[in-house]
């Protein structure tokens, strides 16, 4: 299988998508934060100095997802109809577990834009909580669900 973002003299391009049928697609990601238990507490009992870490950090998600083509050189613009970001603090873990959906219907898939979702979401939450907590973990980046298109439903196992 070939790479579809180099062409035959292996230059980098732009994928045409213009042949591609204009379906609904969907993509799921995940990630998760971890942090010491006393950070956990601050962040889940909403005592952060900077304000609600879990509201803006859903916002960060949220924002990033729609502007991923801006920061990735060979997505394409995509419209996007949905993006939802849930953070589910885990006191096992401690932290927080990242979730992004991200919904279009276009001719190409929202993987990047689900992926971008839930490592800003984690990003923002070390930015609001690294006065009290600089190791802070950041981890389990990967696509769960991606359905739409040619290639169908993926699950991650």
């Amino acid at each position: 299988m070939a790479l579809t973002h180099f062409d035959a003299d292996g230059a980098a391009h732009m994928v045409d998508v213009s042949e591609k049928d204009v379906t609904d697609r969907v993509a799921v990601a995940k990630a998760w934060i971890k942090m010491l238990p006393e950070t956990f507490d601050i962040i889940t009992q909403g005592r952060a100095k900077k304000g609600d870490v879990i509201g803006v950090a859903r916002l960060a998600g949220i924002m990033a997802a729609k502007r991923t083509s801006d920061l990735i050189p060979l997505c394409h613009p995509l419209p996007i109809t949905k993006v939802a970001v849930d953070l589910e603090p885990d006191a096992a873990l401690p932290g927080l577990r990242i979730t992004a959906t991200v919904k279009t219907t276009g001719q190409t898939g929202v993987e990047m834009e689900a992926l971008t979702a839930a490592s800003t979401t984690a990003l923002t939450v070390y930015d609001m909580a690294k006065a009290v907590d600089k190791g802070m973990e950041i981890g389990g980046l990967r696509v769960v669900l991606k359905d739409g298109g040619k290639s169908g439903r993926y699950e991650a196992t």
